[in-house]
């Protein structure tokens, strides 16, 4: 087994960036100027499943759409960082204010700001299209793109580790 396939079982909390993970990396800009981004329902319904099911499920991102929080909090996610000039400052305060072991943590990111953050928890993961760098840092790559499945993909398989995904395989 592999070493990311044992640390599934120690998996209570999921951290996430939204550009590049969440979506696929895609900004389009409309006419009144609104970056408009497109998110994968799939890792949504995973996302909002993790929640319900009692795992800890953070965002953290650089950017600053309200429409993104607004869609996060939809599924339930009420831990979203927005303009996050810190990954690793929102990283502490957070595991700090839940009481988070740092080891418990799965991070998926996928280009450099992300990078600090991934070295100090217990899983990094990245998407099959990350940056370079981060792809040498993860543990598990994901077969997925960002915005395509990533995110189901890693909750999807630590929820099957311990057994608490609706249909067993």
């Amino acid at each position: 087994m592999s070493s990311y396939k044992t640390k599934l079982s120690s998996i209570n909390t999921f951290i996430f960036d939204v550009d590049g993970v969440l979506t696929d990396s895609t900004v389009i800009l409309d006419s009144s100027g609104e970056m408009v981004r497109s998110m994968n329902t799939r890792d949504g319904y995973a996302m909002q499943y993790a929640v319900k099911n009692g795992y800890n499920v953070c965002i953290i991102t650089g950017g600053n759409s309200p429409m993104v929080k607004q869609r996060l909090e939809y599924l339930g996610i009420n831990d979203v960082y927005l303009a996050a000039t810190s990954k690793t400052a929102c990283l502490e305060e957070y595991i700090n204010r839940k009481g988070i072991d740092l080891n418990q943590v799965l991070y998926m990111g996928d280009d450099l700001p992300d990078f600090s953050v991934m070295k100090q928890i217990g899983l990094p993961t990245c998407p099959k299209d990350a940056a370079i760098e981060i792809l040498q840092i993860a543990e598990y790559v994901s077969h997925y793109n960002g915005g395509r499945g990533c995110v189901r993909d890693v909750i999807e398989q630590t929820l099957r580790a311990q057994g608490n995904w609706p249909i067993p395989t």
